[in-house]
């Protein structure tokens, strides 16, 4: 039997396990479950599915509970820098030692199963939380729904935070097909929240089927924002007032905190929260590369995993909603070649007046001139666009045209013009930009 006493070791015997980086299905992760003896049914689960907005929907869940004072384990995924950010018990992430131990457990109970990578991962992370008899569980979906491993556990509520068109290979190309797949979180009698703002047939369809308990954005419950920031949140019998702006930045977080307070309130029988939990909660909710600003640096950065056309959208909005007057804006872009670039292309082609354009490592990389391809099928102009070999590359021009922009503004003018970057498009794409921050020193 393999055993390693560092970390790398282990993930190393962990990729090259399986034939194959992502393969559906069920079966072994049933067979491990049971072998493993992982029986949530004392704790709180929740499973969180949907295109965009799972993990700022996971983030805002655990900060609430955590605010109420319960214990909360989080898995997400996939992680920027470090597995451990994939497993979150009571705010922190866990440590190489715990993940060792946990494996080891994996590692016996397999026998000659092989296992992908999610689903090794996953099951060492599922044992943690199990041991640690945490009173709230919070489970991100890997992909889809109906065959993702996590789909496993039954849960004690759903929710969808969105439902767009990505990962087509393995969901299908339309908004009905992905629905369907997602909707088999869903579980008899439990709650089944979906945020987005129009949902498809299908899933209605499968609510009903399997009797869960709707809970539809604008239908069975509402947010309201008011002008000030604050929102209200009703459905049924429930009302939160002046609840405070989440913590996250975007326009799409409202939406995902509805969502959110939807299980919370169908939860409160199980595990009751107060409205000042709530607000706690999504005051202190943190989540890394979210249209999140990188600070203690002289060029203004963001960075965003978006890389889809419903995820474009979102940045889209945020960029041009956030923009000062007289401000230049950069971006620093690498996309991954199964992805509609394209489609992401053509919302964002107005965002940004200028691009750098990467290429990425890796069996799914696009390169730069693949994505420079798709952007001038989408319109933009080839003069705004420079390709490098690397992100850290393209980083580097980006903060050179930066620094270029802002000395040549005349000195005395009344116009105070600014400029900023923003890094997009992949999680590589992000995780790359955060080494180069962390090797300058550069905190977040």
């Amino acid at each position: 039997m393999f055993d390693a006493t560092n970390l790398d070791a282990w993930l190393h015997h962990i990729e090259v396990l399986h034939s194959k980086p992502i393969d559906m299905g069920l079966e072994r992760m049933q067979t491990m479950i049971q072998r493993l003896g992982l029986d949530f049914s004392s704790q709180t689960v929740i499973t969180v599915g949907g295109t965009n907005g799972k993990g700022s929907t996971c983030a805002m869940l655990e900060s609430i509970y955590r605010a109420a004072g319960y214990t909360t384990g989080m898995h997400t995924s996939p992680h920027l820098i470090r597995l451990n950010e994939r497993c979150v018990v009571n705010g922190h992430e866990v440590s190489d030692e715990c993940l060792i131990k946990a494996f080891r457990e994996v590692e016996t109970a397999r026998g000659d199963m092989t296992l992908s990578y999610f689903e090794y991962t996953a099951l060492a992370i599922l044992k943690i939380f199990l041991d640690a008899k945490l009173d709230v569980v919070i489970l991100e979906i890997g992909l889809g729904g109906r065959l993702d491993a996590i789909n496993c556990i039954d849960s004690h509520a759903a929710v969808i935070s969105t439902i767009g068109v990505d990962h087509v290979a393995f969901l299908g190309n339309t908004r009905e097909a992905i629905g369907l797949e997602k909707a088999h979180i869903y579980r008899p009698g439990c709650p089944a929240v979906c945020a987005d703002q129009n949902v498809p047939v299908t899933v209605r369809e499968y609510v009903e089927k399997v009797g869960a308990l709707r809970r539809f954005a604008n239908e069975d419950w509402r947010v309201n924002v008011k002008t000030d920031g604050t929102f209200t949140f009703s459905m049924g019998a429930t009302l939160f007032e002046g609840l405070p702006e989440p913590a996250l930045a975007g326009v799409n977080q409202y939406s995902n905190a509805g969502g959110v307070l939807a299980v919370v309130a169908s939860l409160m029988g199980r595990v009751p929260v107060t409205q000042a939990d709530i607000a706690t909660g999504l005051k202190t909710v943190r989540l890394t590369a979210r249209f999140e600003h990188i600070t203690d640096h002289l060029v203004p950065t963001i960075i965003d995993v978006g890389h889809n056309p419903q995820a474009a959208e979102v940045l889209f909005t945020n960029v041009v909603k956030s923009r000062q007057p007289h401000e230049r804006t950069i971006a620093v872009v690498g996309m991954l070649a199964d992805k509609d670039m394209t489609g992401v292309m053509h919302i964002l082609a107005d965002a940004f007046d200028a691009w750098h354009v990467a290429s990425l490592t890796g069996p799914r990389a696009a390169t730069a001139q693949q994505l420079k391809h798709a952007m001038l099928e989408a319109g933009i102009s080839e003069s705004l666009i420079t390709t490098y070999d690397d992100v850290a590359s393209a980083l580097a021009g980006a903060r050179h045209e930066a620094e270029l922009a802002k000395n040549s503004f005349q000195t005395g003018s009344d116009q105070k013009p600014t400029v900023r970057i923003v890094v997009f498009g992949s999680f590589v794409t992000v995780t790359a930009a955060l080494e180069v921050f962390a090797r300058e020193g550069i905190r977040r």
